[in-house]
């Protein structure tokens, strides 16, 4: 390539980098989170190449196993690496249908093993000590405990994702039916069974949504103190909350109530509560 060439080079990347993310956006409807993730592997990538005088065009199997060496410099876990390169490789792969790319350097490139840990659970008894664990007249005379009570109800009951659970809308619940419509990874939406615990939970604070509510007009399921769509870093909190009032002595964290909910179904022949 050319001195000018060399100029053209960079920024004509970085264009090819932003097309495949609004690809992934657009098309493959990925979250925000994944977005970022994405962007910040790709960014890396694009600053390793740029450091060589490349464009992404160029690059080769030894320019990546070059990435891949500076990445595990930072002290990156295994995970970590893995996605990386999963995000190199995913990117090559548009590239060579999209811009007529020549080759995928990424291929047979290899992160270090990742090791698989099981995933942390809590049991029926620890899920019924969170669960169970105010007093009932304390949980309706109280907003913020009403609240909490349902959300978590809800997560172990339907099994959400916290993300999916902070999405949902005061429309996606019918408690007559025992059902919710969820909207989850890819802008895809299903229906999920509630129990019989969560419907009840979810009626106390619907009793108490419209004084979070005032003049707001948010259409949130869960509310904060504010009368705004909860976060998931709220929730997480709040979660912590519960947990060191319960006594149970470990941590917890949303996605385990999840976990447990897969877990106990198996075990169960029907509404876990």
């Amino acid at each position: 390539m050319s001195d000018t060439d060399d100029k053209e080079a960079t920024p004509l990347s970085r264009q090819h980098v932003a097309a495949y993310l609004q690809h992934l956006a657009a098309e493959r409807r990925l979250s925000p989170n994944t977005l970022e993730s994405y962007q910040r592997d790709l960014l890396f990538l694009l600053q390793t190449t740029e450091e060589s005088g490349k464009a992404l065009a160029d690059a080769v199997a030894s320019d990546v196993r070059d990435s891949i060496v500076k990445l595990r410099k930072k002290s990156l876990s295994p995970a970590s690496v893995a996605r990386h390169i999963s995000s190199w490789r995913g990117f090559y792969s548009y590239a060579i249908q999209r811009f007529g790319y020549l080759n995928n350097p990424c291929v047979g490139q290899k992160g270090p093993k990742v090791k698989r840990a099981l995933p942390k659970t809590l049991s029926p008894d620890s899920c019924a000590q969170l669960l169970d664990g105010k007093r009932e007249q304390d949980i309706d005379a109280n907003v913020l405990l009403a609240r909490d009570h349902a959300m978590f109800e809800l997560l172990y009951s339907s099994g959400l994702r916290v993300s999916e659970l902070t999405g949902m809308d005061f429309i996606d619940i019918d408690l007559k039916a025992g059902e919710a419509r969820v909207t989850g990874k890819g802008s895809k939406t299903r229906l999920v069974p509630v129990g019989r615990q969560a419907c009840k939970a979810i009626k106390t604070w619907l009793s108490w949504r419209q004084a979070l509510l005032g003049g707001n007009d948010t259409p949130a399921l869960f509310l904060s103190r504010w009368g705004r769509r909860l976060s998931v870093r709220s929730v997480q909190k709040r979660l912590d909350h519960w947990v060191s009032q319960s006594g149970l002595g470990q941590s917890v964290h949303p996605h385990m109530l999840r976990h447990a909910f897969a877990s106990h179904m198996l075990q169960s022949s029907g509404d876990l509560r």
